[in-house]
């Protein structure tokens, strides 16, 4: 899964590094404005490549330059291991003195230490047999001389390539970007309502009708995995059903049951916490049923009580133990003790001026309770 993720000039993060590897789980914690929020933006550039957007200002814009410093690129570059095998994918932007618009500077990828492709501005080397590299690759070789072509520097070269089979090397890498996960959840705009299906969920939740159509209609087992879920904590749940109010659409209903009494309520007017409680089951049910998944969640613990908070994350976390990967914000302390010193990371920005600073909890010094330093700031790096 994820091994590392390196940003540098973007937003608040500059010469920023995250090491994920050996961590199925995962928490960042800070002040508000320390960083989080970006790191999921700059998650969320690598999913929107992954699901086919190649237009570079349809991702990036002039003002996401850290401190407004244009002369020097924007960079990413992200680390996953798949399969056994590691992939690195590189991406660097610029913008030109005296144009609007950023452009791709460089973007390579490479499997298992070999080039797939490689990019400088608009020329672009595909390694691999003497084929048209808009419509097929063949397995990698460094030894081979690459095919080479122009492509225009204002897309990015990785969702216009196309890949010959589902099991090649390029499929699987852009496959996992676009199933990845990244949630900062708003129930309000949350519904049941569905015109379509997808695997691709969006970042506010928006389009949950969608995404749990798509996985039940693939995945019709995956039933049994969210439903085992939601019995832990609403346990007056009776079923879910995703009725089908016209010819293709359909919205989901709810209903419970106690002794006698019976009660079916619209998906839309649950409330947040219980929206929540739904999300949860589909990330869990996703991730069994067609990952290994990545998944980020942005303070997961919103919109839940006290109560709920530390089953909540203990879930999540158990859940991919064995099978994919799951990263958290939070600044509740129920979230931050369920985890440990050594997968919780604490983010620092000591003024808008200067970039975020990353380190693990336990390489931190501090004395006394975690949560008593992080409420009266001890904690610094």
């Amino acid at each position: 899964m994820l091994q590392r993720l390196y940003i540098h000039n973007f937003r608040c993060l500059e010469n920023f590094e995250l090491n994920l590897k050996d961590m199925p789980s995962s928490l960042l914690i800070g002040k508000n404005g320390a960083g989080k929020s970006t790191i999921a933006f700059a998650l969320e550039v690598f999913q929107s490549i992954g699901r086919g957007i190649n237009r570079v200002s349809q991702l990036i814009q002039p003002k996401d330059f850290n401190r407004g410093r244009s002369g020097v690129p924007i960079r990413f570059e992200i680390e996953v291991l798949l399969k056994d095998q590691l992939y690195k994918y590189v991406l660097a932007l610029e913008l030109p003195v005296n144009t609007k618009e950023l452009r791709v500077l460089e973007e390579q990828l490479l499997f298992a230490g070999n080039l797939i492709y490689a990019r400088k501005v608009d020329e672009l080397a595909i390694y691999g047999s003497k084929v048209s590299p808009l419509s097929e690759i063949v397995p990698l070789t460094n030894q081979l001389i690459p095919t080479q072509f122009r492509l225009d520097w204002y897309l990015i070269a990785l969702p216009v390539i196309q890949e010959p089979s589902e099991t090649h090397p390029l499929n699987i890498f852009k496959t996992w970007l676009a199933q990845m996960i990244v949630l900062a959840p708003i129930p309000s705009l949350m519904n049941g309502e569905s015109s379509g299906e997808t695997l691709e969920p969006k970042r506010d939740g928006s389009n949950f009708g969608e995404w749990f159509s798509g996985l039940l209609s693939r995945y019709p087992a995956a039933y049994t995995e969210a439903d085992k879920y939601l019995r832990t904590v609403m346990p007056d749940i009776q079923d879910f059903l995703n009725e089908k109010i016209g010819r293709d659409a359909k919205n989901m209903m709810v209903r419970f049951a106690k002794n006698d009494a019976k009660l079916s309520i619209d998906f839309k007017d649950l409330s947040d916490g219980e929206k929540c409680f739904f999300l949860c089951a589909v990330v869990l049910a996703a991730n069994k049923y067609y990952g290994p998944l990545f998944c980020f969640w942005d303070e997961p613990d919103n919109y839940l009580s006290l109560s709920e908070v530390g089953h909540f994350i203990t879930t999540l976390r158990s859940s991919f133990e064995d099978s994919g990967q799951i990263l958290v914000s939070s600044h509740n302390e129920e979230a931050i003790r369920s985890f440990s010193n050594e997968n919780t990371f604490v983010l620092d920005r000591k003024s808008h001026l200067e970039p975020t600073l990353i380190r693990l909890l336990e390489d931190i010094p501090f004395t006394g309770s975690l949560i008593d330093s992080l409420i009266i700031g001890d904690i610094e790096l």
